[in-house]
């Protein structure tokens, strides 16, 4: 499917850079691939990393291509809609911006209807990514395959109901990386706290959360009990999660993906305003 189809993006950051690399790898020819971006810098970096054409504006090449990603920031989302309207064919877009809603994507593009949300995250750098899609009632099962097939370029999707689901998977997922990083430095200070070098805390950091998550991934058990078979009662283990327990982090933490996911729907209805 990829490799039959030709690709435009507008934008070419992070998430662009990573979903081009992806569809590299899996085939896709340099020449069925365009990107747009108003900065030199972009468009240099993605001709001589990819290979692929590049423009600094919106223009008619664009109506050929089967999808479009549209990889802007939030608040660059409605104007870069107003420019691409003008050249939009038939493609499928994507759109990879946190709290825009698919409702004021198609309204933004005067009513296009072949249009999916998708919600990455930047382990997808690293092809490991986890992105979250939805798309409006009635959208053809051939676009969903192809907005999975993209997605999955640089990882595994999922296919959530709506919107609002979407927010929950940005709050999840989304901003999920940010919470490991958080974690992972919070355990390079305790080691070296409690005698090790920033480097070795760090290495048993990161190694401890890859090996941990790719359990819970291949794992068919909960991973609750998971938990419980490390921590033996009395034991060290024991003794950090009461800590944690005692100083009310299972809470915190869930609250804190509840503001994620609110500030998702304040987004929404924020840049929905335009």
């Amino acid at each position: 499917m990829l490799t039959q189809s030709t690709f435009a993006f507008i934008g070419g950051g992070n998430m662009a850079t990573a979903l081009i690399g992806g569809l590299r790898k899996r085939g896709v020819p340099a020449s069925a691939i365009q990107a747009v971006d108003p900065f030199a810098d972009a468009r240099q970096r993605l001709s001589a990393d990819f290979g692929i054409a590049t423009a600094d504006a919106p223009h008619a090449g664009l109506r050929a291509a089967d999808v479009l990603v549209l990889a802007v920031k939030p608040q660059q989302f409605r104007e870069a809609c107003a420019a691409l309207a003008p050249h939009l064919g038939d493609s499928l877009v994507i759109s990879v911006a946190a709290g825009i809603r698919l409702t004021d994507l198609s309204r933004w593009l005067n009513g296009h209807s072949r249009v999916v949300r998708a919600m990455p995250n930047t382990p997808a750098l690293a092809g490991m990514g986890m992105t979250g899609l939805a798309g409006p009632t009635g959208l053809p099962a051939a676009d969903r395959d192809m907005a999975s097939a993209v997605a999955n370029a640089v990882g595994k999707s999922l296919w959530v109901a709506d919107d609002a689901q979407i927010d929950a998977v940005t709050a999840i997922s989304g901003s999920g990386p940010a919470y490991v990083f958080y974690f992972i430095e919070a355990m390079q200070r305790a080691a070296t706290e409690l005698g090790l070098s920033a480097e070795q805390g760090r290495a048993l950091a990161v190694e401890t959360f890859v090996g941990a998550a790719t359990l819970a991934g291949e794992s068919p058990e909960a991973v609750s009990t998971l938990r419980e078979r490390v921590t033996s009662k009395g034991g060290t283990t024991y003794a950090a999660l009461t800590a944690m327990a005692d100083a009310g982090m299972g809470d915190a933490f869930v609250r804190a993906m509840q503001a994620a996911a609110a500030r998702g729907r304040e987004m929404g209805e924020e840049f929905g305003r335009q």
